[in-house]
């Protein structure tokens, strides 16, 4: 019976590690299966399997956030540009909240991810290899670095001149 309770956790694990663009909806189903679903086993979750599934939760998130601000997605059909990266980075805060947990470091890798892709993008936009692909407004995207509580001075010129008016 543990044998199957395991299997069953580390399904439901998986699931949520592997699910779509928000995370958080396959964690709520998780957890709606594993616990009340009259076809679910109806476990009374354990701290550490219900840890186990929110870790799950919270790297499918971050590894959303930085997709958006690889260079090397920029022409791939899963990129969807500066704006989601935006967002899902707001999805992850209120899961964070919500779950009453943090990811310790993880803003210091989003920022130098921006930072890195600011480089990339102003690069290859000056050179005329691409036009730009920041598909967010500059007053989205001083929010979003406002909150990542990036210093100006370390943000290259023209990256303003990436943004969508």
């Amino acid at each position: 019976m543990a044998e199957d309770r395991q299997a069953i956790l580390e399904d439901e694990v998986l699931i949520v590690r592997n699910s779509g663009e928000i995370p958080e909806i396959a964690l709520h189903g998780s957890l709606y299966y594993l616990t009340e679903d009259e076809d679910g086993p109806r476990f009374c979750l354990r701290d550490h399997e219900l840890q186990s599934l929110y870790d799950a939760a919270l790297a499918r998130a971050r590894e959303i956030v930085l997709r958006d601000l690889d260079p090397a997605n920029r022409d791939l059909r899963l990129y969807r540009g500066v704006a989601r990266t935006i967002v899902n980075w707001w999805r992850l805060r209120n899961l964070c909240q919500r779950i009453q947990r943090d990811c310790p470091g993880f803003r210091e890798v989003v920022t130098c991810a921006l930072l890195d892709f600011f480089h990339q993008e102003i690069k290859d936009v000056t050179a005329g290899a691409r036009p730009s692909s920041v598909n967010c407004s500059a007053a989205d995207l001083h929010a979003f670095i406002r909150d990542l509580r990036i210093s100006p001075a370390t943000l290259p010129a023209g990256w303003q001149d990436l943004c969508r008016e």
